[in-house]
């Protein structure tokens, strides 16, 4: 059985030792989409945890096939997103001031084909997860048990009906090396009794509620044991403004 459980320290390769005060320099170095700073800062401190402590890929990795991927699928706003990358050493901090520049590898939304590290170009809402579903399926394919995916949705993309579908798919398929992050910041048009992780419940899925702001209950929820199950974690953060 797939062990879906986060890597210990000394079974991950070797990594730059970020610090995470240093984030908000970095994306200070960013300007120009400030509409969507409150998106990039909803997601900064899950990715912090996932990059300092969760997932097992780093810069040497990026195409060892054995690596866990990580799906940005809430791309609007993906400040944190590449602060977290140069701060881990993907790429050096130096093409930050160019952000959203028409010769800056980092545009507006994440494409996989500049930005090292980023697994997937992100644009209309509500591709990411399904997208997980299918990397999920082709590592099965090749016989790749051990590499672990995560996705990072927003709360507004479960409006989008593909999502429904890829969740009503995963949970009876038994897709335990899929990973879904949802970061709440209140900003769904629709909403389900019980909260967003009753959704993921009801479809066979493991989910887990948590304060988005809290570093070691984001750590503990991360590596929450799943056992033939796909993993949902709802991070609540402050609501959009």
């Amino acid at each position: 059985m797939t062990n879906t459980t986060a890597a210990p320290a000394r079974d991950r390769l070797d990594a730059p030792a970020p610090g995470l005060r240093d984030l908000t320099r970095l994306i200070a170095l960013m300007t120009g989409d400030e509409k969507h700073a409150p998106a990039a800062h909803s997601t900064l401190d899950a990715l912090w945890v996932l990059y300092n402590r969760v997932l097992r890929v780093t810069p040497a990795t990026v195409d060892d096939p054995g690596r866990d991927r990580f799906l940005l699928s809430k791309g609007h706003g993906p400040m944190a997103y590449y602060a977290v990358l140069a701060a881990h050493g993907f790429f050096g901090e130096e093409l930050l001031p160019g952000f959203g520049s028409y010769d800056s590898p980092l545009g507006h939304h994440p494409d996989r084909l500049l930005v090292p590290g980023a697994e997937i170009g992100s644009g209309s809402l509500g591709h990411g997860l399904p997208l997980a579903v299918g990397t999920v399926l082709g590592l099965r394919a090749q016989g790749l048990a051990e590499p672990r995916v995560w996705v990072l949705i927003g709360d507004a993309e479960l409006d989008e009906g593909s999502n429904h579908e890829a969740i009503a798919h995963a949970g009876p398929a038994g897709l335990g090396q899929l990973h879904t992050l949802v970061i709440d910041n209140a900003s769904a048009t629709h909403g389900w009794p019980g909260g967003i992780a009753s959704r993921f419940a009801s479809a066979g899925w493991a989910a887990v509620t948590v304060d988005g702001r809290d570093h070691e209950a984001l750590y503990s929820a991360f590596t929450t044991p799943h056992p033939g199950r796909p993993l949902a974690v709802v991070a609540r953060v402050e609501p959009k403004g």
